[in-house]
């Protein structure tokens, strides 16, 4: 005799917090499923492997990584390169990356006491009028700026 279970398979994905398709029953023990009917019937049964929970299968990211790191490996050489510079890294990403990293080396200089307030404020200022290309050359506008005040 053949025992609809739709129910059965509800309660007990209810009971183990799974979705119905990862419920599994014994074909050999339908009775003892159809017979139970509360929730403690369920889990013993469970424990009894008569009702079994299928592993999850998720989807292999596999493929999806090996084309990623494809993907990296391509084009990056200076050959296969197109546009201006400033079509892979904009101007203004360039700009505020230089701008930021020149302020904090001149606040490190100020918390030092290696230059005064006014000196700091100088080169902040020619720092974001775009007047100092780079660390380098900021460094170089410190030693003149503390070779001046040793004067």
């Amino acid at each position: 005799m053949v025992v609809n279970l739709k129910s059965k398979k509800r309660l007990v994905s209810r009971v183990t917090g799974v979705g119905v398709h990862r419920v599994w029953f014994d074909s050999e023990r339908l009775d003892d499923i159809a017979d139970a009917i509360t929730r403690e019937n369920i889990r013993s049964l469970i424990t009894a492997k008569t009702i079994k929970i299928k592993s999850f299968k998720g989807t292999s990211r596999g493929r999806a990584k090996q084309k990623r790191i494809q993907k990296s490996k391509r084009g990056t050489t200076a050959g296969s390169k197109k546009g201006k510079k400033g079509a892979r890294v904009g101007k203004k990403q360039l700009y505020v990356k230089k701008i930021r990293s020149l302020r904090n080396l001149l606040k490190i200089v100020k918390d030092r006491k290696e230059i005064t307030n006014e000196q700091f404020w100088a080169l902040y200022k020619k720092v974001g009028g775009n007047t100092v290309r780079n660390k380098a050359h900021l460094r170089t506008l410190i030693e003149d700026v503390k070779s001046k005040q040793k004067s």
